[in-house]
């Protein structure tokens, strides 16, 4: 899933079997130039970072533990608030010279909540460290929306078995959660989105206008129209 940071809300959505490397999918992704990109550390990827590079797209996500690489720069003078190392490095292993041949920027970050390091990768080199990591931050906004999935939406049992039951599950939960974040948006009440699904649920048979709805919710619920009964000439 790609989230957009204007709105986080999806931009692209694959779904595809569990055994499928995520990294390979994101090759498939077609980004504009000047993207940038947070991602996990599961999509590290020399080849990918290559490409992205290349084509002027942008990446933040993690150095691997077992990353080969060597400190061409390091930058000098007093650095700002929890930024413990920032360079430019450039990958040492035999692949990652012929995959990605650009030099990278190597960024540290102390944790305070944690207490611990964060290392962070990225290809933004005219970028300050510490908009380098509040980037990196925000990529917890894609967490937080596939919680929202869950807590709000029955995605967590299915009522079907079969491929397409699945599908279907997954993407009426996606579209229903996209109609939802509008509805927030639109709402004047203080409510979480948690709250907005649930008094939503519970108005789901009154006969209401939803707009007015949003703009007074505990108002009194306008009176049932009288059902007409249409008279049958039958003779």
């Amino acid at each position: 899933m790609l989230l957009d940071h204007d709105d986080y809300l999806p931009s692209y959505v694959l779904i595809t079997e569990a055994k499928k490397s995520d990294v390979r999918m994101a090759q498939s992704l077609d980004l504009n130039a000047g993207s940038i990109v947070a991602m996990d550390r599961g999509y590290n990827d020399y080849a990918l970072f290559g490409k992205w590079t290349d084509n002027e797209v942008f990446f933040v996500t993690r150095l691997k533990d077992n990353a080969a690489y060597e400190v061409v720069e390091s930058a000098m003078g007093p650095s700002p608030h929890n930024i413990l190392a920032d360079e430019l490095i450039r990958f040492t292993g035999a692949q990652a010279v012929k995959d990605c041949p650009h030099l990278i920027r190597r960024v540290v970050v102390w944790d305070p909540s944690n207490e611990r390091e964060i290392v962070l990768l990225s290809n933004l080199l005219h970028f300050g460290p510490t908009t380098i990591a509040a980037i990196y931050k925000d990529r917890w906004e894609i967490e937080l929306f596939f919680k929202a999935l869950k807590q709000n939406l029955k995605v967590k049992s299915f009522v079907g078995t079969s491929r397409n039951a699945l599908l279907i599950q997954i993407w009426t939960a996606l579209i229903a959660l996209l109609l939802l974040k509008w509805l927030h948006h639109l709402s004047k009440a203080k409510w979480s989105l948690s709250n907005l699904a649930s008094m939503l649920r519970l108005n789901l048979f009154t006969y209401r206008d939803l707009k007015k709805w949003l703009e007074n919710p505990f108002g009194t619920p306008p009176l049932v129209p009288p059902t007409e009964q249409l008279a049958l000439n039958l003779v």
